[in-house]
């Protein structure tokens, strides 16, 4: 699409994709999926990154094929009626939407930890703030999601490892709390997950569109291995119990190691949250200016000077701020995040499989297809 800067290299393809995903959802949810499943909530991160890793990779399949801005819409319409595609994108802006809204209640969680108890016109303030530095420009807004990653990812992995040694065999047992209570938390545990997919989507800003498979693959990579080490070392060595009970699980964690270091941890926690703040708003806005160019939308598709779709930017800002004020429970916003995630989810599956010949790429879109219907089905039951 004519307009935008070609600014993203694999580096900023890869930031944009691991920011979206490790960001509020890793910091929060490991304590409520302890709190529902105990020990057990490890099946549910299993699961949900063989799900999760199976849509990636139909996603990068498709997108590689049909590269473009916004992603989906171009890959729909392959496949489904134009009006059916809308349909599931517009499923995806309001999931984006409510997705910067559930970020920045996350942020306030983790200020909150500090003593700073009203929060709700902060998350509000760094909504606007990250929505003027996307209007100024995708290459401010790269560099800086490069920066934030890095200073989230290395400690995320360090302390992982730094908390293996304390790991108690007593707490993985009992391992079932209940007998389903595993597949409960898989809703909630699927939000960490989200987000990979938006290395995909600043197609058109890309300097190489062969680095969006690439991206995508990397992403999934090390968001399942951060994942799976650091709630293996989180349950093993906290237990689940006292996991469940914090609001801020990986401050708790690291204070048991080094007291000062939960202070730290608190504030790697808001650095994570604000790089995937940054992605969100990144993904929400070209998905928006995507779908407004193909149904020729007056100004929604317009593109600044510096090639931003600033009014698609301050409509993606105004409208995840905005949900704050209706509601400002970190679960409850992302449950319904990621419910509406789910359905984009498999229609790129379903994509995928008529798309291609293969017989490997038919039967991880189909696997990704079904687990990922199962688990949606889930949340309702």
């Amino acid at each position: 699409m004519s307009g935008y800067r070609k600014n993203l290299g694999l580096a900023g393809l890869v930031s944009f994709g691991v920011g979206g995903t490790i960001g509020s959802g890793i910091f929060v949810v490991p304590a409520i999926a302890a709190a529902i499943a105990g020990p057990s909530s490890l099946l549910s991160w299993i699961i949900v990154a063989l799900s999760a890793s199976c849509v990636m990779l139909s996603l990068a399949w498709a997108s590689s094929k049909y590269p473009s801005t916004g992603a989906f819409y171009s890959i729909f319409t392959k496949v489904f009626s134009k009006r059916t595609s809308t349909a599931v994108v517009l499923f995806y802006v309001i999931a984006s939407v409510f997705g910067v809204a559930t970020i920045a209640s996350g942020i306030g969680q983790y200020v909150s930890f500090f003593g700073y108890l009203n929060v709700l016109w902060l998350e509000i303030v760094i909504i606007v703030l990250f929505g003027i530095i996307n209007i100024i420009g995708v290459r401010p807004s790269g560099n800086i999601e490069i920066l934030l990653t890095l200073l989230k990812t290395v400690p995320l992995v360090i302390l992982a490892i730094v908390l293996f040694p304390y790991i108690q065999k007593e707490n993985f047992t009992p391992f079932f709390t209940g007998k389903t209570d595993f597949l409960k938390a898989i809703i909630i545990v699927y939000w960490p997950f989200t987000g990979f997919e938006i290395s995909a989507i600043p197609a058109d800003e890309t300097k190489n569109k062969k680095d969006i498979f690439t991206s995508l693959v990397i992403v999934i990579l090390i968001t399942t291995v951060v994942y799976l080490l650091l709630n293996i070392a989180l349950i093993g060595s906290v237990g689940s119990q006292l996991l469940a009970s914090s609001s801020v699980p990986l401050a708790l964690a690291a204070s048991r190691v080094f007291q000062a270091s939960g202070n730290i941890m608190a504030v790697i926690g808001i650095i994570a949250m604000l790089s995937a703040l940054n992605a969100y708003l990144v993904a929400a806005s070209r998905v928006v200016q995507n779908i407004s160019f193909e149904h020729r939308l007056p100004l929604l598709p317009d593109l600044s000077k510096s090639g931003t779709p600033y009014i698609a930017i301050i409509i993606s800002t105004v409208a995840g701020a905005s949900l704050l004020l209706f509601s400002n429970h970190f679960q409850e916003l992302a449950t319904i995040s990621v419910i509406a995630t789910l359905l984009p989810y498999i229609f790129i599956c379903a994509c995928a499989m008529k798309l291609f010949d293969k017989p490997k790429i038919r039967i991880v879109a189909a696997v990704g297809l079904v687990s990922t219907i199962a688990i949606l089905v889930t949340s309702f039951l």
